[in-house]
């Protein structure tokens, strides 16, 4: 709490009394910047567009938000696992995207045979490992390829189109 405080430039007594423990400040943290991506993606199911175009403006909307932001799905990820209580009020507070239409699109794709048959929670599962993975995993992947920071982000860039392209064209028929 001492370092966060000094971080905010504030003291520590200000600090606890807005958050009268490190878990509530965490919780708070945490909601802040999950909310600055969860609305986009809700936004980015639902709208009127095609699969592909959905697949491909999340992947490129993802990646541009996490290499901003490259500390949070390793936070998230930590987090989940240390306090699966406290993403379960997440849920009950609807501050997950919702998938409901994003599910019934896949549904009516397949149908008119435009896609190979994937239940949409699977391809959902897919769009999200392909595209937080090389950053959960990011330490890992540089040593493996022997590569420095700069081409790292050069290889996320160039993920937002990989991605996409390999997801679509694992759907198409």
């Amino acid at each position: 709490m001492q370092e966060i405080a000094n971080e905010a430039g504030i003291n520590k007594a200000l600090l606890h009394y807005y958050y009268r423990s490190k878990q509530l400040l965490f919780e708070a943290v945490f909601k802040k910047v999950f909310m600055l991506l969860a609305p986009e993606i809700t936004i980015i199911l639902s709208e009127d567009c095609t699969i592909e175009e959905k697949i491909r403006k999340f992947t490129h909307s993802y990646i541009n938000f996490v290499i901003k932001h490259p500390f949070l799905p390793n936070f998230i990820i930590h987090e989940i696992n240390r306090n699966p209580k406290f993403i379960q009020q997440l849920l009950k507070d609807n501050m997950y995207p919702k998938i409901g239409g994003f599910k019934k699109q896949v549904e009516q794709e397949i149908g008119k045979g435009h896609i190979k048959p994937i239940r949409a929670e699977q391809l959902f599962i897919n769009i999200i490992a392909l595209n937080a993975f090389p950053f959960v995993a990011a330490p890992l992947i540089k040593g493996v390829l022997q590569i420095p920071e700069k081409d790292f982000k050069q290889i996320m860039e160039d993920r937002k189109t990989q991605v996409a392209d390999f997801i679509i064209n694992a759907i198409k028929i």
